[in-house]
């Protein structure tokens, strides 16, 4: 008995000496073990995402980077990640230094980008002048039509300082259409500069694009003589705008009057048949995606092609048996998806939608998962590498950040449906599932942006999706398709009527759920930038991580973007290029009429109504004190003799004053913005000195 014990009691210190050679409970080896471990972690993904931040972050540099800083930071993030991989080989380093890879290389894409970009720019506001050229475009304005003009020459601008595009706002009746040669006398101004920080910067946008101007027309345009522009490119750009314009103009008369500018947006692309009050319900009740040519459309279109070849060659025996008939279907609904580029215009977001549709059906081609996170990585670095300046846009961080937390989501149900060995259902019950899901991602991924961009969320966009999108999928997306395959024989006038009635049932749904909540009705502040960034790095642990880290990095992230939001200061006082005056009260944002100006108001108060008439003088009661509107000039008086609150002077010039403003100031600055601490202290947004970027030169006083 005592000698068993003693074995035993061997037995388990020699188990006790043994365990250190394991590894187990020796420090040095648990650390070599964690450092050694791969990490829980996409890398495809990690990169892609790097990518855009490095390209975001050269965007919202003050300064331009020089070409040798730019290259030796893309050099050295390459062998520093080459090293972490070869000779250090720990994962954490590596992955370290494949986002400082992926971060020199956004910036270097966006740097080399911008110095591809030549087009001129119209440098101040041009007298009455008289413009040529073909109309590629035409959108609905406020004002009237807006024309853009591929130019031919303006009077008095010399072929090097011509710009290649210009958009011009047409006030009269409108008698000349895309395709056709027109001359227009008018007034031409360079593209407006954000007026708000953190505002969309349409200044940029419009220079990456080629458009070098923008104005109105004196009169109307007339149409000219002239043949096709010489260049194939700009040949075939302008015959693909006149047979858009009639087919969207066809689509329109042919789907009935109520839904026929809907239904000549979702088929051509071309959204100026289209009701402003259409327009502003599908915005209100969070279904403005569907006016975008977008992966919707595009994942529509090709996923109908897909479906219907598919089943098609699955009933011709022959084939069937001996040819994957997947395949030809991908190869089918490829071309079908770039056909439809082509006829929607080519935008920027439509050329996003059609590489990432390129990429799922070609992965059906090579026999990989077509929906996959590394397809989703694949996309997003195509569309950074051709078109880095879209990182800026909402429509691609809104768009990435859907169908990434869309991807996550339905690889976790998919993995924990394998855990658990249960189904989710099958036929309604899936279907409504799979909706109330992908609504429900979808919206509450895309919040954060549309509130930063735009000011707002749609209150009931949840509910407005779930009743709007079955009827999308089920009636009008196989009625457009059934009337691009009746077309050849005559028969497409019924379907589009049908298809048109089905469009005026998503109106409805629209009409009746526009319903928002608006910043500037002060149900809800602003979004700062900081907020934004942790918001996003919530959706891209969402994305990247996995296990236990994603919850963890996503919750932490998620509680630091709410307190960032909450912390936020928002701006007591903005003057915007417009002239109007925007004024934070008790009762939230006041719209007040001041001076004429000849610019834009920020897009997050793009909704607000003009609620004061401050032309003749006011006082506003603000939150943060008195603020007063003056008509004349500031004259003698300094700072000090200027009294409480902020004043703002419509004329004159006045020594530089933290709590004053004057119009010439405004104009010069491009609009400003002002906010008292809680010291009393009033900061401006910009100050009066410029750093010019390629496409933002300094203003001229």
């Amino acid at each position: 008995m005592d000698q068993s014990l003693q074995e035993t009691r061997g037995d388990r210190a020699l188990h006790e000496h043994a365990r250190p050679r394991d590894g187990k409970g020796d420090p040095a080896a648990q650390a070599r073990r964690w450092l050694t471990a791969d990490l829980p972690v996409n890398e495809a993904v990690l990169f892609a995402l790097a990518l855009a931040v490095g390209s975001a972050w050269y965007f919202s540099l003050r300064v331009e980077p020089s070409w040798t800083l730019v290259a030796g930071g893309a050099v050295a993030g390459l062998l520093a990640w080459r090293l972490a991989r070869l000779i250090w080989l720990l994962p954490w380093l590596a992955t370290l230094a494949l986002i400082g890879f992926g971060l020199s290389g956004g910036v270097s894409l966006a740097k080399l980008r911008t110095a591809m970009i030549d087009s001129p720019v119209i440098a101040a506001e041009t007298e009455p002048v008289l413009v040529e050229g073909w109309v590629v475009s035409i959108d609905r304005g406020s004002s009237g039509p807006r024309l853009t003009l591929d130019v031919q020459a303006i009077a008095g601008f010399s072929p090097e300082q011509t710009p290649r595009l210009v958009r011009m706002t047409h006030m009269t009746s409108l008698e000349v259409s895309p395709g056709r040669f027109v001359r227009c006398y008018g007034v031409l101004r360079p593209p407006p500069a954000p007026s708000m920080g953190a505002d969309y910067d349409f200044q940029r946008t419009a220079w990456f694009r080629g458009l070098g101007g923008v104005g109105y027309v004196m009169g109307r345009c007339r149409g000219g003589v002239l043949g096709a522009p010489a260049g194939i490119e700009r040949g075939a750009r302008v015959e693909l705008a006149s047979l858009r314009r009639q087919f969207a103009a066809y689509v329109n008369e042919a789907a009935g009057p109520r839904a026929g500018g809907f239904a000549a947006a979702l088929m051509s692309g071309d959204r100026s048949f289209m009701a402003p009050e259409d327009a502003e319900a599908l915005r209100g009740a969070g279904l403005a995606h569907l006016l975008a040519i977008s992966g919707l459309h595009l994942g529509i279109v090709g996923g109908l092609v897909y479906w219907i070849v598919l089943r098609g060659l699955a009933l011709i025996e022959p084939v069937a048996v001996r040819i994957p008939v997947q395949k030809p279907a991908a190869m089918a609904a490829l071309v079908a998806t770039a056909s439809y580029l082509v006829i929607s215009g080519a935008s920027v977001s439509t050329q996003r939608a059609f590489i990432m549709a390129a990429i799922f059906f070609g992965a059906i081609l090579f026999d990989r998962a077509a929906l996959s996170l590394r397809s989703f990585a694949l996309a997003m670095i195509a569309v950074v590498a051709l078109h880095p300046e879209s990182v800026m846009t909402p429509g691609f961080q809104m768009s990435f950040a859907a169908t990434g937390a869309l991807i996550a989501t339905y690889e976790a149900w998919s993995a924990r449906r394998r855990e658990t060995q249960t189904g989710a259902g099958r036929g309604f019950s899936l279907a409504v599932k799979s909706l109330v899901v992908t609504s429900f991602v979808g919206g509450v991924s895309t919040a954060p942006f549309a509130l930063f961009h735009f000011g707002r969320v749609a209150g009931l966009g949840l509910v407005a999706n779930l009743a709007a999108m079955p009827v999308i999928s089920l009636a009008s997306a196989p009625l457009a398709a059934a009337a691009l395959i009746a077309a050849p024989f005559g028969l497409e006038g019924p379907v589009l009527r049908a298809f048109g009635f089905s469009l005026e049932i998503v109106l409805a749904i629209a009409h009746a759920l526009d319903e928002d909540v608006k910043v500037t009705g002060g149900a809800l502040p602003s979004l700062s930038g900081l907020a934004l960034a942790a918001f996003t790095a919530a959706l891209a642990a969402m994305v990247v991580l996995r296990g236990a880290a994603r919850a963890f990095a996503m919750g932490l992230f998620t509680v630091l973007g709410g307190f960032a939001w909450m912390a936020g200061a928002e701006p007591d006082v903005h003057w915007a290029p417009s002239g109007d005056v925007f004024v934070r009260t008790d009762d939230g944002y006041v719209r007040a009429g001041f001076v004429e100006g000849d610019g834009l108001g920020p897009m997050r108060f793009v909704d607000l109504e003009e609620s004061r008439d401050c032309s003749a003088g006011c006082v506003i009661a603000g939150v943060s004190g008195r603020v007063s509107l003056h008509t004349g000039a500031p004259g003698e008086q300094s700072c000090g003799d200027l009294g409480d609150g902020i004043h703002l002077f419509a004329g004159g010039d006045t020594p530089y004053c933290p709590a004053s403003l004057t119009w010439q100031e405004a104009q010069r600055l491009g609009g400003q913005t002002l906010r008292v601490t809680r010291s009393g202290d009033v900061r401006r947004d910009r100050e009066p000195d410029c750093v010019p970027r390629p496409w933002s030169p300094c203003r001229v006083p």
